[in-house]
């Protein structure tokens, strides 16, 4: 052993149990702290791993085996990277899941070497081992999340402190109690060595967890080489029983529409009509709820498919002997991109499904509809009702139901950033525009430390279980002041919200429900959109309900449905709707 090593032994290496065991808690309780808080802001987060960094160079010190000079070495790569975290408070997601990833490879990799070594004792090698397995599996995770690397370099990091804590601890202790000091630490380090490598496997299979259970397409919704002219065409039909109730029968389709800019296009549905009945079942079109913008997050695919759009009251509508037509929009199913909350485009095939479903010989559909829609699919209905009358006059609609719309979309972005959530939404929103508009993009709009997070967010739907990665990513940026570079309702992105803000053009009696709750789409900013409303002549039924929030607001229990079922028993009888603007 070289002198240098010898007097850093002398200083460092005996340290005494006390120094140990307080060393040993506090590495404890700062991964637990890491583990439990991940969604912490990124600041504070960047406080946590840098002292955390630096209090496991100062544990390679004191554990006694500073005699080599890998524990130095290891020592000073924790250090150093504790340091970088700690000096550049503005370092991005990405950098910090960068050095701390890199850092973990790299000392697992040491760590690997030292156990290939013949010289090295067997606990210590099995130790070296698995620490250096688990500290290898941990640092790819940092890296390969790069949409989650919030969450994940606050798991990886988290159980690594905790791991290196207790093995420090069941060291100290196992060599008070036993008479040899040197094997009571070995033996310690060794069991804490293995169950490091248990927590790592847990983190791979809870990676593949949120990676996997995604929804795939499959060749029902490759669209044929040879498709009909004319929108709301047709073009094949087979039987869906998924989650349709027992009292009714269902479809899957794929039919022609075209886009907000008249290019002609696929867009896939559902159908289910009660199943014993006289038939020419009046039609509840439906547009639902937000699923994601990914071309697998069709409700058609989920694996519950119309509660994952929000139509939680299916069994009541076909026991009112109607029948259901329910668009997956553009780009879900079918080939994107999907023109999320661009107004035209949703109009068109929720009109078209609607249109296509009626050559469906065997559903045997009536003529008279009601569109319906939530949220998203309310701000789809608005726009149908808006452009019934001129791009498909051929249909009968009685009314429109929009349920908690998006129809302010200045001001539902604008609530984004104090809405649970809202960073979800936000990102497939930015997803959208940034591909269906040339003058919107992510350098202008996004901070670029945050552009990886938020391109990715938008590629998972808003479903289990890769709606947990989001969620929690979403509560991190949340709380960061800088992750938008400029107000999206300013500008052009702001010119095209307004521009995909439904038109008061509505001649259909219109019944509009809120949440009294909301804090997505909130009463204020519907208010709004029904005094504009009114002010242009539409006439609106404008209820709101106190205490129900975005999706209570739509539950089975709620108020709003007996209420919903007998408006819409209205408007298929023909009976008059209140003219004027009533409700508040």
């Amino acid at each position: 052993m070289r002198p240098p090593l010898r007097r850093i032994r002398r200083v460092v290496g005996a340290a005494p149990a006390w120094l140990r065991l307080a060393l040993a808690v506090v590495l404890v309780v700062l991964g637990v702290l890491t583990l439990l808080r991940p969604a912490t802001s990124l600041g504070v987060l960047a406080l946590v791993i840098g002292a955390g960094l630096l209090l496991q160079g100062l544990t390679e010190l004191v554990t006694g085996r500073t005699g080599t000079w890998r524990a130095v070495g290891t020592c000073v790569l924790w250090a150093a990277a504790g340091a970088v975290v700690l000096l550049l408070p503005g370092l991005t997601v990405r950098l910090l899941a960068l050095t701390v990833g890199v850092g973990l490879v790299l000392d697992g990799a040491v760590r690997l070497a030292a156990a290939a070594r013949r010289d090295t004792p067997p606990a210590d090698r099995v130790a070296d081992g698995a620490f250096g397995v688990a500290g290898v599996v941990f640092g790819v995770l940092a890296l390969v999340w790069p949409d989650i690397t919030a969450l994940a370099v606050s798991v990886v990091l988290g159980a690594r402190l905790l791991m290196t804590g207790l093995a420090l601890g069941w060291a100290t202790l196992g060599a008070r109690r036993s008479p040899a000091p040197a094997r009571g630490r070995r033996r310690g380090r060794a069991v804490a060595a293995v169950l490091a490598v248990v927590v790592a496997a847990g983190a791979v299979a809870a990676s593949a967890a949120l990676r996997e259970g995604s929804t795939v397409t499959d060749p029902f919704y490759a669209a044929p080489r040879d498709l009909p002219d004319d929108p709301g065409r047709l073009v094949r039909a087979e039987r869906f029983t998924r989650g349709v109730p027992p009292g009714g029968t269902g479809w899957r389709i794929l039919y022609t529409t075209t886009r907000g800019d008249g290019s002609a296009a696929v867009a896939s549905g559902l159908v289910v009509v009660p199943a014993e009945g006289e038939g020419a079942w009046p039609v509840i079109g439906w547009s639902h709820g937000t699923t994601g913008v990914a071309q697998h997050c069709a409700p058609s695919l989920a694996a519950e498919p119309f509660e994952s759009g929000a139509l939680l009251v299916l069994p009541e509508v076909l026991e009112q002997g109607w029948a259901l037509v329910a668009t997956d929009y553009l780009g879900l199913g079918t080939a994107g991109p999907h023109p999320y909350l661009i107004g035209p485009d949703a109009a068109t095939a929720s009109l078209d499904a609607v249109r296509a479903a009626g050559e469906l010989a065997e559903a045997d559909l009536g003529e008279r509809t009601v569109l319906w829609g939530h949220s998203q699919g309310g701000g789809a209905a608005l726009w149908s009702g808006a452009v019934v009358d001129e791009y498909a006059p051929e249909l009968d609609v009685a009314g429109v139901a929009a349920l908690a719309p998006a129809s302010d979309l200045r001001g539902l972005v604008g609530s984004l950033a104090d809405a649970p959530g809202g960073s979800v939404i936000a990102s497939f929103v930015a997803a959208a525009y940034t591909a269906e508009y040339d003058d919107v993009t992510y350098r202008e709009y996004v901070r670029p430390g945050a552009e990886v997070v938020v391109r990715q967010m938008a590629q998972r739907c808003l479903a289990p279980p890769g709606v947990l990665a989001s969620v929690l990513t979403a509560l991190a940026m949340s709380q960061e002041a800088t992750i938008l570079a400029a107000d999206p309702a300013t500008g052009a992105f702001g010119a095209r919200l307004a521009q995909n803000e439904p038109p008061a053009t509505i001649t259909a009696p219109l019944l509009l429900a809120q949440g009294g709750a909301d804090s997505l789409i909130t009463p204020q900013v519907q208010e709004g959109y029904v005094e504009r409303l009114c002010a242009a002549g539409v006439g609106v039924d404008h209820r709101t309900y106190q205490g129900r929030d975005h999706l209570s607001l739509v539950a089975a229990d709620s108020p709003l449905v007996p209420e919903l079922l007998a408006w819409t028993a209205d408007r298929l009888a023909a009976v008059p709707a209140p003219q004027g603007c009533t409700g508040g």
